[in-house]
């Protein structure tokens, strides 16, 4: 059993205030000497006290702890902002508690709630379509959060994400002015602001090049089936579009779940690429992948930026009446040209 800031204070003969000013870091605010203070933090390592962070919490009103909601901790991406996020964090003594809502709106509110339940200072999360009436609530609630990755432009929230346009189009009109002029373009998760925002620039390549997008290159994957929903998908574009030359990928998962698509099918790989991040068997299986390289330690570093300015705010104002300025970072994407 672990010894309390009682048990500390009888065997020094120390009030509990003075043990508990000692042991949150306030012993030169409270004028306590350097020996007390010493005498304290020894008695504390013999005694193996652990602080009771629940009960600090409801003291302070602050738990200095950031809740972090991705679709998918699997995905390469989502894991690698996860880790970002939680070096970058870290830096400001904060931990993380890292949920995934597997793309569910249920179990994202869920979480939500348990999050909030177990006062986590504030929220990070790449949402799902589906999160406004949760977002909402949280907005009303002056809650501190910041969307990532994905975001609504309707609504007046903290948010980070890339410029998922720009980088969509540039990478497009690469193939193009490569003289690739029948570019399959293959996306998913469609109801997603960003998704919206990629395939808009595939098409606005396309329109200023004095070319119409041909509908039967454009490929949509439905997440919750990937495997065979990316077969009939490619088995259309394929049979409809026989001289297909190029490939746009709005996610490095689509481009993976392509080649394992022409392996079993035996498809020869030499086709124009451009895909939205990357992945390391992109140097295996098509060396020449034009990629646009997603800015992940940037992405974490400003999401935690604006997270802890909203939730030092909401501390020196300790009223939740006044919500703080809403922050929208869009970060530039590195482009790779490599064909």
């Amino acid at each position: 059993m672990h010894a309390s800031l009682k048990d500390i204070a009888n065997a020094l003969n120390l009030s509990t205030t003075t043990v508990s000013w000692v042991l949150s870091g306030k012993s030169e605010e409270k004028g306590i000497s350097p020996a007390t203070r010493d005498r304290v933090k020894e008695c504390a390592r013999e005694l193996n006290y652990r602080p009771n962070l629940l009960a600090r919490s409801l003291h302070d009103g602050c738990s200095n702890t950031i809740g972090l909601i991705v679709p998918s901790i699997g995905d390469q991406f989502y894991s690698s902002m996860v880790r970002f996020i939680e070096l970058e964090a870290e830096k400001f003594g904060y931990a993380l508690m890292v949920c995934s809502s597997e793309n569910d709106r249920e179990r994202e509110n869920n979480i939500v709630d348990i999050l909030r339940a177990k006062q986590v200072d504030g929220l990070l999360m790449a949402p799902t379509k589906y999160s406004n009436e949760k977002i909402v609530s949280m907005m009303e609630d002056n809650f501190p959060f910041v969307l990532f990755d994905r975001y609504f432009p309707e609504l007046a929230t903290n948010y980070v994400i890339i410029d998922n346009e720009i980088a969509s189009y540039n990478l497009v009109k690469h193939l193009l002015e490569k003289c690739y002029n029948k570019i399959a373009v293959l996306t998913t998760n469609t109801h997603l602001y960003t998704m919206q925002l990629r395939y808009g620039g595939y098409c606005s390549a396309h329109e200023d090049m004095g070319l119409k997008p041909d509908e039967r290159l454009y490929g949509e994957v439905d997440p919750k089936d990937y495997e065979n929903s990316i077969e009939t998908v490619l088995d259309r574009i394929f049979r409809d579009v026989p001289d297909v030359d190029a490939f746009f990928f709005t996610t490095h998962v689509l481009a993976s779940r392509f080649f394992g698509y022409c392996t079993r099918k035996g498809i020869n790989l030499d086709f124009g690429y451009a895909c939205i991040h990357e992945e390391k068997l992109f140097n295996i299986l098509a060396p020449h992948m034009n990629v646009a390289q997603l800015p992940i330690a940037s992405l974490g570093r400003e999401a935690v930026r604006i997270l802890l300015q909203d939730i030092k705010r909401l501390k020196i104002k300790k009223k939740k009446t006044d919500p703080p300025p809403k922050q929208g970072v869009i970060l530039s994407c590195s482009l790779e040209f490599r064909d």
